[in-house]
């Protein structure tokens, strides 16, 4: 059965992955036709059961609609002669089933007097139910698409009222199924509504297109090891799935009132009681002792440009007079007051952040499971080779999305655990593997921060974050 899935028009890189999560998480196969292009608001899938489409419809965040489809073709004569050969699938609504047309459009908007005449143009269908416009048992719809403006057309969201027939890039006709109604969470999880929220917090599509590439659902353990302010966490939770989350830095997850920011938003969206812990410790010096515990990983590593990647250390190394000091008998000292003692910190550069997260996966995700993250690459220096530089044996990226913002970019990628070998827990070595890599290729995520703040100058010394004399956004 062939079904037209309507997109929103936002992160069309995104679509197919979502796509492809969803049915997985359900047990389904979707079929992509030869000619299906994310790029465009429509797209014609292949599945076995119209039961699976109100899945999609239901659980995908980019979905607008999905129908049955019937017709599609560059003009309403192509349309309609292959709507006539499709006559088995629509006919038993012929006899006594109520019904009414919608014709839509992207890219342009149609006259009240043509979206008439084309309803007419249908009228070889037969249909003897009542024409009823609130409650049909059935609703026909027609989607036009017009290519996309030239910068010298562009006057506005849409062309000049279109007035005839020929001009389409394409016509699409079918049966409404379902309207998408997991689009709704966006104003449910909207940040500027949360209780808690902070300068690094995740919009709300995003979090929840995250929480779709884990596979979240009831009875998954989730963790996110720089948990922040929890957006990640609420999605997650939403779907059903048990979260666990940790930060090298406690405040960011607990606020400034006594119970912590994140058990207070989570109980706004009335998740709390599926947020299992939120732990405070540096995940290079984590305390778990024994692996495979997790369905799947999901965070946004902090790159620099609103808040920066810390590890436990020093920034300089200590003299051979501290390192002597340090050797003699312990002395306690009295400190002027009663804060608690913050450990020292060293700024984590991303290219090593991505390497030891994928590592660290490996050893926590039970087999099949997913690590989901953003990672910001350069635009002019990304190259698929990338990637290569961060995965290690028994990982492999299954999905690369790209949330494009001109000069940079971030990729959500979601590496799959494909190894049921178990793993010894990774040391965290600061040189090791990555060097190999960057021996041969350099990243465009390395030293991001530093590229960011200089604005992707062409031809700049590489150096590291902390040399970098750039406030903080």
């Amino acid at each position: 059965m062939k079904f037209l899935v309507v997109f929103a028009q936002a992160h069309a890189d995104f679509r197919i992955p979502e796509l492809q999560s969803v049915a997985e998480l359900y047990g389904f196969n979707i079929g992509l036709l030869d000619d299906a292009d994310p790029s465009r608001p429509f797209m014609v899938l292949e599945l076995t059961d119209e039961s699976h489409a109100r899945l999609l419809a239901r659980r995908c965040i980019l979905i607008k609609s999905v129908c049955e489809f019937y017709a599609r073709g560059a003009t309403y004569d192509e349309v309609h002669e292959r709507n006539r050969l499709c006559r088995p699938q629509w006919e038993q609504y012929i006899p006594d089933t109520s019904f009414k047309f919608v014709v839509a459009a992207y890219n342009h908007s149609i006259p009240q007097r043509r979206q008439k005449d084309v309803v007419e143009s249908f009228s070889y269908m037969d249909f003897l139910g009542k024409i009823d416009m609130k409650t049909p048992e059935i609703t026909m719809v027609v989607y036009e698409e017009l290519g996309m403006l030239s910068d010298d057309d562009k006057h506005g969201t849409t062309r000049e009222k279109h007035e005839g027939d020929g001009e389409f890039r394409e016509v699409f006709f079918g049966r409404l199924i379902e309207d998408g109604t997991a689009r709704s969470l966006m104003k449910k999880f909207d940040v500027k509504k949360r209780v808690f929220y902070g300068n690094t917090s995740m919009e709300a599509e995003i979090s929840l297109l995250m929480a779709n590439q884990t596979l979240a659902s009831p009875g998954k353990l989730i963790y996110d090891p720089f948990v922040g302010t929890g957006s990640m966490t609420y999605t997650t939770a939403h779907f059903g799935a048990l979260v666990f989350g940790s930060d090298i830095d406690g405040r960011q997850m607990r606020g400034k009132e006594k119970r912590p920011g994140i058990i207070r938003a989570a109980a706004q969206y009335g998740v709390d009681q599926r947020i299992v812990d939120l732990c405070t410790f540096d995940v290079t010096r984590n305390p778990w002792r024994c692996g495979g515990l997790f369905d799947a990983i999901i965070t946004d590593p902090p790159y620099g440009v609103r808040a920066g990647a810390k590890r436990l250390g020093r920034k300089n190394r200590r003299t051979k007079t501290e390192h002597d000091s340090r050797s003699r008998p312990f002395q306690p000292s009295e400190r002027p007051d009663d804060q608690p003692y913050i450990p020292p910190t060293r700024p984590y550069e991303l290219s090593a952040l991505a390497a030891d997260l994928v590592r660290l996966a490996r050893y926590l995700l039970k087999p099949g499971g997913r690590l989901v993250f953003f990672l910001p690459t350069v635009t002019e220096e990304y190259a698929e080779l990338d990637l290569q530089t961060f995965l290690c044996e028994g990982m492999e990226v299954i999905a690369n999305s790209l949330q494009d913002f001109g000069s940079w970019g971030r990729r959500l990628i979601t590496v799959r655990k494909t190894t049921h070998r178990v793993y010894l827990p990774p040391t965290f070595d600061p040189e090791g593997r990555r060097e190999e890599c960057e021996a041969e290729h350099v990243p465009a995520h390395k030293d991001f921060r530093q590229k960011y703040f200089e604005g992707f100058k062409k031809g700049r010394q590489s150096g590291t974050p902390e040399e970098v004399d750039s406030p903080q956004g």
